[in-house]
């Protein structure tokens, strides 16, 4: 691996720590992976959010609505789109290193999942990948075509669970 990309989040900020120290690889914290952007929401507690905010769920929203001080979920998934394709351009074109980690989250996994398998994302549409905490997905370039070659792998888990 040439290079980490992580969410600026704290829970993959923590991971990114941890693989940084193992590894020595400098990672780069990027804001363009993280989840969506909840606004109002981020942080509350789930009671304090059913009562301040009733019926507002990710799900309920329309496309073009935003979340109270946050972002929609068209614009997530534009967010997404755009950082998944400047960074499989930059690879494409040796502007980027080819082996590159990105820690990130579920609903970004799945936003690229959408991407990858050329289906059309809403925010109402089903997980197609299984996404488990610390589950590793790898997408390579075949015959100059982006394609998912493991997904949700937690073999590294046993691996650690043993030392």
């Amino acid at each position: 691996m040439n290079k980490i990309i992580s969410s600026d989040l704290r829970r993959a900020v923590e991971t990114a720590k941890e693989i940084e120290s193992k590894l020595n690889i400098p990672v780069k914290y990027c804001s363009d992976w993280r989840e969506i952007n909840n606004g109002v929401l981020a942080g509350m507690d789930n009671k304090d959010a059913l009562i301040k905010y009733p019926g507002l769920f990710f799900n309920t929203l329309e496309m073009s609505d935003r979340y109270p001080n946050g972002e929609s979920p068209s614009e997530f998934y534009n967010r997404i789109q755009s950082a998944f394709l400047e960074l499989c351009n930059n690879i494409s074109t040796e502007m980027e290193e080819d082996d590159v980690m990105i820690l990130t989250h579920g609903g970004v996994i799945n936003v690229l999942y959408y991407i990858l398998d050329n289906i059309k994302w809403t925010n109402k549409s089903p997980k197609l990948s299984k996404t488990s905490t610390t589950g590793m997905h790898k997408i390579e370039n075949i015959e100059g075509k982006w394609k998912i070659v493991m997904s949700n792998s937690v073999e590294h888990l046993h691996y650690y669970s043993e030392i």
